[in-house]
């Protein structure tokens, strides 16, 4: 098993967690478990476990990119 455990600061922690926390979880057939946590009001946990190294990999370029796209998203409406 392999795992990769990244920690994001940002203000907007707590709207990352409820916009990103349906997309984790474990999918049938998928090599990859990913958990989205918060770690007090300004940090995001994403914690990823695949069962080989292109997993991993696969599942890390997707999550984060979806965290900073929804970040960006975040500082764009916070600067309207």
């Amino acid at each position: 098993m392999h795992e990769a455990v990244f920690c994001f600061t940002t203000p907007h922690a707590a709207l990352l967690h409820r916009a990103l926390a349906p997309e984790a979880g474990e999918v049938e057939g998928s090599r990859s478990r990913e958990e989205i946590a918060l770690d007090g009001p300004e940090t995001l946990v994403l914690r990823v476990r695949a069962t080989d190294a292109h997993a991993l990999r696969a599942a890390l370029n997707m999550w984060l990119r979806l965290v900073n796209v929804a970040d960006e998203l975040q500082e764009m409406i916070r600067h309207e």
